[in-house]
């Protein structure tokens, strides 16, 4: 047992009898997993004007590492009464590091769209170096327009969904290019405030397959009432300049699925790690062994969290992360084998279990060197404002 850990646990002792330690809020977050530490807890981002949320992270070919995440001003500041998801001055921003651990204050501006309020910034690196940051956006339409949109749309927190586009950087982030609107797909069934069939979109991870396509699983609501989701694959030949249907990724008659992250295994099978709704906020997978052509029925993984993202390691495991909106609040994962076949057994780490309340979450994961690993999130503590944050593993 390490020095340190010993010296956690000395204090641990004297807080206990003090009766100032609740044993259960802290499950020594990695130590019981073989080959994994957290190292430490790092601020990425804080700043108590704004409500920052929605990260993603690559490392750029210069080495820098790269997270971008949605920030829209904290409501209270002008006297109301909260900060909902949607803002009519929510903008794609980004900060930079070299080591995973001291940030860049100031972030960068990515992407601000012309009618309404951004989420959500997907980064996807390329082989090629070139970066795909997706996202979608939502209108605030004034009450005298709002009878005249086109039905069915969707409405929430007095926004109006406008649906997905992408932007695309192909000098590390400098400068980004776009928008491109992703192609309608067949099953959705919403307009956007313009009155135009909903542009694809999602919130999770893309990725570039072995043979070069850019795979992408949007979500496209079904049903108006009451509102359900499904998931279908989109794919790209072009380097995510244009899209194409490819196949249903799950689709239920009771169950929505979501906020989906996508996979390529080593032997070429496409995963998708899927958010779900009315299913008791149990983490599900689909999975295609024909290249997408086709998915198998999705089924629970076993356990609860949302959303997920999968990072390979060097090893060819997958460290699969995700946000934990149950007492304790916090972030989890677990590593998978390389077919990713293991996940009801697979061991879960806790990293955080201090959340302020369940405004938090949405892990994504990029490797810093071969032996760390740095999982950025969103997060809170009590009676703080949502940041941007990160965990650094040593992952054997």
């Amino acid at each position: 047992m390490q020095l340190n850990t010993l010296i956690r646990l000395g204090l641990m002792l004297v807080l206990i009898c003090k009766g100032l330690y609740d044993v259960s809020a802290d499950p020594m977050p990695g130590d019981s997993i073989k080959g994994v530490r957290k190292v430490q807890d790092v601020m990425i981002y804080q700043d108590s004007q704004f409500h920052c949320a929605f990260p993603s992270v690559v490392k750029l070919k210069n080495g820098e590492i790269y997270v971008a995440f949605r920030r829209a001003p904290n409501r209270k500041i002008f006297g109301e009464k909260g900060t909902s998801h949607v803002d009519p001055n929510s903008y794609l921003v980004a900060v930079r590091s070299k080591d995973g651990k001291t940030w860049t204050k100031e972030p960068e501006l990515i992407y601000a769209h012309p009618f309404g309020g951004s989420q959500d910034p997907c980064l996807l690196q390329l082989r090629n170096g070139n970066l795909l940051c997706a996202s979608y956006g939502w209108a605030f339409v004034r009450p005298d327009g709002l009878p005249n949109l086109k039905k069915p749309h969707f409405e929430t927190s007095g926004a109006t969904f406008l649906g997905g586009y992408m932007v695309r950087s192909t000098d590390d982030a400098k400068s980004w290019k776009g928008p491109v609107y992703p192609p309608h797909i067949e099953q959705e069934i919403l307009y956007t405030a313009m009155g135009n069939p909903l542009p694809a979109y999602n919130r999770g991870a893309l990725y570039e397959a072995k043979d070069g396509r850019i795979l992408w699983v949007v979500a496209n609501t079904d049903r108006e009432t009451p509102n359900k989701t499904s998931n279908h694959l989109i794919v790209s030949e072009d380097k995510g300049l244009t899209w194409k249907y490819s196949s249903a990724v799950a689709v239920d008659d009771k169950i929505s699925f979501n906020e989906t992250s996508v996979y390529e295994t080593p032997k070429g099978d496409i995963v998708a790690f899927m958010r779900t709704e009315d299913n008791g906020d149990q983490a599900c997978i689909a999975r295609s062994t024909d290249g997408g052509k086709t998915f198998k029925p999705w089924e629970s993984m076993g356990f609860q969290g949302h959303p997920l993202q999968a990072l390979r390691l060097p090893d060819n495991r997958v460290l699969l992360s995700y946000g934990y909106r149950h007492k304790p609040l916090g972030i989890r994962a677990r590593i998978l084998n390389a077919e990713c076949t293991d996940f009801a057994t697979a061991p879960e780490i806790i990293l955080r279990t201090d959340g302020g309340n369940g405004d938090l979450g949405y892990p994504w994961a990029v490797q810093l060197d071969k032996k760390h690993v740095l999982v950025t999130y969103y997060f809170n503590v009590p009676g703080g404002m949502q940041h941007i944050a990160g965990s650094i593993l040593a992952i054997d």
